[in-house]
């Protein structure tokens, strides 16, 4: 394992971060496959979806620090309150974003008396995610930054 972690950055909590959000990604391309019939290639590097990348990331950084350095360390507590912030910021704020911008697509394609000028890129609304998403992707996050962690001693 020690390898693995040197050839790639050098620290194994933020490897283990780094696969945590690319096995997120990978998911997330594979469940719209399934669902949607599609390829979509842009799942694997845009925000949003199931399940949430950015959870799986902070979950695998404070898993893993927690494991490493005890439960009760400060360093384990400063990754959890940074973890639980990006995880209700996910839930929650980009979720509204989300929903605003649903809206503003919706006034922009029916407004037909405004200029041609106002009318630009349409907004993406799909920002944020839902409760499940969050922890799907925490529980995701911290069974890899758990495991890697365990492998790793």
């Amino acid at each position: 394992m020690r390898n693995v972690v040197d050839f790639f950055t050098g620290n194994l909590i933020l490897n283990l971060s780094i696969l945590a959000w690319a096995v997120a990604q990978v998911i997330k391309f594979v469940i719209t496959l399934i669902t949607k019939h599609k390829l979509d290639w842009r799942h694997f590097l845009s925000s949003g979806g199931m399940p949430s990348s950015h959870s799986a990331f902070v979950c695998a950084c404070a898993s893993s620090m927690g494991y490493m350095y005890g439960w009760a360390s400060p360093v384990f507590t400063v990754a959890a309150v940074v973890a639980i912030v990006v995880m209700y910021d996910a839930a929650n704020v980009r979720k509204a974003a989300g929903e605003q911008a649903k809206i503003l697509n919706y006034i922009m394609e029916h407004w037909t008396e405004m200029k041609p000028a106002i009318f630009g890129k349409e907004l993406k609304e799909l920002l944020g995610h839902t409760p499940f998403q969050v922890l799907m992707g925490g529980l995701l996050g911290i069974a890899i930054g758990l495991a890697g962690a365990w492998l790793s001693m």
